[in-house]
């Protein structure tokens, strides 16, 4: 385990558990494509264990930080400032994102501030296209929502981000690779632009329909559909008695279409 050079605090309200274990560090960067021509982007660089391996490891064209704490980008700036490296002192949720779309390609690399995650990855579904992979750290339990197919943490936020992003699951870290160690699980998340994406009709009023249908997993879709304002009569009789969690994506639109009707 590296120990951090800096006397600055840690700010745990700022979900700063600065990831401390080298072999992980180097799985995001080995299951990433960076060539001389990409663009990193890092969110929440802490004090640069990450960003220092980027800088060896990687021949990027660059490597931008964006980092809501000054003292650690000051640090970060100070300690590993080169040609290559551009810190941003800024939230990442209120970041102009656009502003990158002349430096593609883009690979976001990133140990996320784990209370920010969901408004974060919405700011990347504004944005799917953007970044051409990335690889984050999550809390475990997230991941999983994020990741399922089936099974219990398969549900509304599952479609939702895979209807954006092919994800996958990467290796689990336990707390003691942290410092300070949290007191949850992370998972490492692998994703890249879904470019298949089905055509969905009144995309905004289908998430809000899949969330009524997962809201309560474990009844029927007739009972979570009678505290809508749908139409049950317009579902065919065969989903009726299925709860949520037994529908996969094409199943789901195809009720969406049935039922999304004047």
């Amino acid at each position: 385990m590296v120990k951090t050079k800096s006397r600055i605090k840690h700010n745990t309200s700022l979900g700063q558990h600065f990831l401390r274990k080298q072999s992980t560090v180097d799985n995001m960067i080995n299951d990433v494509c960076i060539t001389p021509e990409t663009t990193v982007i890092e969110i929440g660089c802490g004090d640069g264990f990450l960003t220092r391996s980027i800088l060896n490891q990687t021949p990027c064209k660059k490597l931008i930080i964006i980092e809501l704490d000054s003292r650690w980008a000051n640090f970060v700036e100070g300690t590993y400032g080169c040609k290559r490296l551009q810190v941003i002192t800024a939230d990442a949720l209120d970041y102009d994102y656009e502003s990158l779309s002349e430096k593609k390609p883009i690979v976001l690399l990133a140990n996320l501030p784990y209370q920010i995650t969901f408004p974060l990855f919405k700011k990347f579904v504004a944005h799917a296209t953007l970044f051409s992979e990335a690889i984050v750290m999550l809390q475990e339990e997230t991941a999983q929502k994020i990741a399922a197919k089936k099974g219990r943490s398969y549900g509304a936020l599952s479609l939702y981000f895979q209807h954006f992003f092919n994800i996958s699951l990467m290796e689990k870290v336990e707390p003691q690779a942290f410092e300070p160690a949290p007191k949850v699980t992370s998972r490492l998340l692998h994703f890249t632009p879904n470019t298949n994406r089905p055509e969905i009709e009144n995309l905004e009023g289908f998430w809000l329909f899949l969330r009524s249908l997962f809201k309560t997993p474990r009844q029927t879709l007739k009972n979570n559909l009678k505290r809508t304002s749908i139409d049950i009569k317009k579902v065919p009789k065969e989903y009726l008695t299925l709860r949520a969690q037994q529908l996969e994506l094409p199943a789901l639109i195809a009720l969406w279409n049935s039922v999304n009707t004047d």
